[in-house]
């Protein structure tokens, strides 16, 4: 596998990970955005980060729950003549968990005394697992819907994306716990209320009857929809370990975010899953491993008294002072020396790095900010190929 453009044309999922400001959020955008363009169909991109940057990068004012498309003329006026349509989402966990409750509920109205239940109200956005399971179900609802031929997932930064890949197994485990049937049984069972009275008598002080009342309900509808959360659960994690699903880990070559991606690539392999790609961001640009260069810069530094003579009546106006020039030149060429050898750690790091996944890709530094469909595509292009 050669680029990003053939691992992503064979697959149907495509998962970045990677820690915190790496440009996880805008290569998934731009990773997207080239999908739509060069290989057609229809591309979402969807983010479970809340920090809510993919909207305005793709030039829209926000983003939702149900997918939305990124208008043809946006990716024309940037300099793209799609093949495919490109859609976006950010997951509402909130409404995704209401839809999930009404889905798995054996009955309309079970569904609507756990969605009215107070406990419910105030925990389905902060639920165990809340954030990373909904929005593993929700990639499984959309890519089992058919609708998208390529999904772009942004996930949160490295240690919350592996409690998203965990997400299905805890949540499926958190049904058939103990402590959930040491919750509900005492509203099961008379021998049981009869041993916890002194503890509901202290608890009934302490938190009111109502909110003992509201919490019993709550777990006891919610084992109700156990089979329902347990099988969708199982079916998730059969999606993320499916050949059409893949990995593309992001990251800088700077030590704490690399120390990040290698952990992550070392935890997908554990987990029998694909790492497809390595994104390397701001990796400087591979003309400072050239030799011939590097010996110009050996001799800007030792020689650069006699080239400002050499150079006598040459120079720019201004410029009287040789000394000075001199002084220039020879900064020239030991910053120059300078940076090459950080490029040449960089080339080594990245050679050891690709012997994990597909895919290495190597993104240089962008003189401006990536903040609109133009920047996007701009960067799509520098990975695709």
């Amino acid at each position: 596998m050669s680029s990003l453009e053939r691992l992503l044309a064979a697959k149907e999922i495509a998962v970045c990970c990677g820690s915190g400001g790496v440009g996880k959020t805008t290569t998934a955008a731009a990773a997207a955005a080239m999908a739509s363009v060069s290989l057609g169909g229809k591309v979402l991109v969807l983010t479970v980060d809340p920090a809510r940057r993919l909207a305005s990068a793709l030039g829209m004012e926000s983003l939702g729950n149900v997918e939305r498309r990124v208008p043809p003329a946006a990716l024309k006026e940037a300099g793209a003549e799609p093949r495919g349509e490109l859609w976006a989402a950010m997951i509402d966990t909130k409404q995704s968990w209401d839809d999930l409750v009404r889905r798995h509920a054996p009955d309309r109205r079970t569904a609507t005394r756990i969605l009215d239940n107070p406990l419910y109200q105030n925990v389905s956005g902060r639920f165990v697992q809340s954030h990373e399971y909904i929005a593993m179900e929700r990639l499984y609802e959309i890519h089992n819907s058919g609708k998208y031929d390529l999904i772009v997932v942004d996930t949160p930064p490295t240690r919350n994306a592996l409690d998203f890949l965990e997400a299905p197994d805890r949540m499926a485990d958190f049904f058939s716990s103990r402590l959930l049937r040491w919750l509900t049984l005492p509203a099961r069972s008379r021998v049981m209320n009869l041993a916890s009275r002194p503890f509901a008598q202290v608890a009934d002080r302490l938190l009111g009857s109502q909110f003992l009342e509201d919490i019993t309900e709550f777990f006891l509808l919610f084992q109700t929809m156990y089979d329902g959360f347990v099988e969708r659960s199982r079916a998730v994690k059969r999606l993320i370990h499916d050949r059409r699903t893949t990995f593309v880990v992001v990251t800088t070559l700077e030590a704490a975010p690399l120390r990040e991606a290698e952990y992550f690539m070392e935890a997908l392999a554990g987990q029998n899953l694909h790492p497809g790609a390595l994104v390397l961001n701001k990796v400087l640009p591979s003309y400072l491993l050239d030799h011939e260069a590097a010996r110009t810069a050996e001799r800007l530094r030792a020689d650069a008294p006699a080239l400002v003579a050499g150079l006598a009546g040459a120079l720019p106006e201004g410029a009287d002072d040789p000394a000075q020039v001199a002084r220039v030149l020879a900064e020239v060429g030991d910053s120059y020396l300078n940076f090459a050898v950080v490029a040449k750690r960089e080339a080594e790091q990245r050679a050891e790095l690709a012997r994990v996944p597909d895919v290495v890709v190597s993104v240089p530094y962008f003189d401006t900010d990536i903040y609109d469909l133009t920047g996007l595509l701009r960067l799509g292009r520098a990975i695709w190929g």
